[in-house]
């Protein structure tokens, strides 16, 4: 993949990672992903904005050769330090030796860990400018937390392009690079967002207000296709997706349940009956069945969770410990939670999450409701007790 021109003087240098397919351990990457590195010499000197995944170095560097020789380089700007976007500086400020560092001060630690010395780094605050000369100037726009503390996005008023690091980008590679050229990657952009930058919402809405005045033709992401379609309608999105719930005076509870021949469907019912005939409002919700986004945007508004399921090989199955994988970076403390469910012969599951749900920082005080294959008329009354036990002490919460 050649160097391309993405406005007057700016380029795309990066790489393409197609066959990746797990990108940090945790994320899916069905479609790949992209290392996006920009130069810009639309001034008198010559800047790099982000650089790429180590393994990708040489096809970086021979895409900045094909534009310049790498010892008239005089920036490099590092927006974020994650090994992603930085494992190339090391390398690339040995071959571009006149380069200075431009970053924040909690950057500044993380490229001294990186790199294992200093680097008399040009350090900038939120809305300094760097001078490329020519009447072209780069400005800093702090955005912490999006998603490690040392971000920041990067705006060249001449193009009215913003250079955003990993916001609003995605795992979705394809060599046509722009957003109005690819196919239909919302779902990859959405879940991008969803793993990365929803524990985040207060710095999303922060950073999204901060630039709100900027006149933008061009978001510039480090992953994903470039967005030049409609820039602003990206945005939204993030704007929409970030919007906190306005909880409501009415105690909700939800109940989760992954069932594989309805037995802990059924107690799930048996639960929200009881919890309705007290009050509380409730929601039930098959984990194999709801989008991930959905069941962790209700279970940050809602007071309390139960959380049921089957047992198969003494365990809790899939859906139910991956919708309890993407809870920690919420804040459950003090909310109610409870586990159920239907088994063979072992019944681990209701106990196991039980467990976790105190770790996640619920309050678990209700015993793991365990049922024996079909339920009784007395095991679906336990389950009715519980729901009204589960909604008094919803109701009994201050606040």
């Amino acid at each position: 993949m050649r160097p391309v021109e993405i406005a007057e003087g700016v380029y795309w240098v990066g790489a393409l990672d197609p066959q990746l397919r797990v990108f940090d351990i945790i994320m899916k990457a069905d479609h790949g992903t992209t290392y996006n590195s920009y130069l810009v010499k639309a001034g008198e000197k010559v800047a790099v904005v982000d650089t790429v995944k180590e393994p990708f170095y040489e096809e970086f560097l021979e895409n900045v050769r094909s534009l310049v020789d790498p010892r008239d380089v005089s920036y490099v700007i590092v927006n974020h330090t994650e090994p992603d976007h930085s494992g190339s500086l090391g390398r690339f400020l040995r071959d571009a030796p006149n380069a200075r560092v431009v970053c924040d001060r909690n950057c500044r630690n993380f490229v001294r860990n990186i790199l294992n010395r200093d680097v008399d780094p040009v350090l900038v605050q939120d809305g300094d400018t760097l001078d490329l000369g020519g009447g072209v100037e780069m400005r800093f726009v702090h955005a912490p937390f999006l998603h490690w503390p040392d971000t920041m996005f990067t705006y060249l008023e001449q193009g009215k392009i913003l250079f955003t690091c990993d916001f609003l980008g995605a795992h979705y590679c394809d060599d046509r690079l722009f957003d109005d050229l690819v196919d239909d990657y919302s779902h990859a952009f959405e879940y991008y967002y969803l793993v990365i930058f929803r524990p985040f919402k207060k710095y999303v809405l922060e950073a999204l207000d901060k630039v709100q005045g900027l006149d933008l033709r061009v978001i510039a992401p480090s992953h994903g296709p470039i967005l030049r379609s409609d820039p602003r309608a990206y945005m939204e999105k993030y704007r929409e997706w970030s919007s906190l719930p306005v909880p409501g005076q009415e105690k909700s509870l939800l109940v989760f349940y992954a069932s594989a021949y309805g037995n802990t469907a059924a107690l799930a019912e048996k639960i929200a009956e009881g919890a309705r005939s007290e009050g509380v409002k409730v929601t039930v919700m098959d984990v194999a069945a709801t989008e991930l986004g959905l069941m962790i945007d209700r279970i940050e508004a809602a007071d309390g969770i139960a959380v049921g399921s089957a047992t198969i090989n003494g365990d809790a199955v899939e859906p139910v410990w991956y919708l309890l994988s993407h809870l920690a970076t919420l804040n459950l403390k003090g909310k109610v939670g409870a586990a159920f469910g239907s088994y063979g012969w072992s019944g681990e599951a209701p106990k196991l999450i039980a467990d976790r749900l105190r770790g996640l920082k619920f309050k678990v005080e209700e015993e793991p409701l365990r049922v024996n294959l079909v339920p009784t008329e007395e095991d679906l009354e336990a389950a009715k007790d519980m729901g009204r036990r589960l909604a008094r002490s919803l109701r009994a919460q201050v606040g």
